[in-house]
């Protein structure tokens, strides 16, 4: 969702380089006004989060700017989740390696638990 990271305890850092980047396409396609608008949503979502988990560090990660970035650099929007994903395949191939090579499945520490009718074909 943007918000949140693993490894990153505190804001990560690629966050402010994707921002940084957004900024530099400038305001001539309205993106500057979409940048000025996803800067309200961070800091609204970041006080959300903070109230409701005051325990917890939950900042701002990579994945905020993203959409942003890729519709200032021209992506269609039904193509966001494909190029996004293909950022990720050395990670996952590598997340199976790891996981054939140690000889033990890595499960998630989540659950599924919509209705099933979606997830057959």
């Amino acid at each position: 969702m943007g918000f949140g990271h693993r490894i990153y305890r505190v804001r990560d850092p690629r966050a402010d380089v994707l921002k940084a980047v957004v900024r530099q396409f400038g305001s001539e396609d309205g993106t500057g006004r979409r940048l000025a608008f996803a800067e309200r949503v961070e800091q609204t979502a970041l006080d959300v989060l903070r109230a409701a988990k005051p325990s917890r560090s939950i900042q701002t990660n990579v994945e905020f700017y993203t959409a942003l970035l890729l519709e200032a650099a021209g992506f269609p929007k039904d193509a966001f989740t494909n190029v996004f994903a293909t950022g990720r395949v050395a990670g996952w191939i590598a997340h199976a390696r790891e996981q054939q090579t140690a000889g033990r499945l890595i499960r998630p520490q989540s659950r599924y638990v919509g209705p099933m009718r979606d997830l057959v074909a």
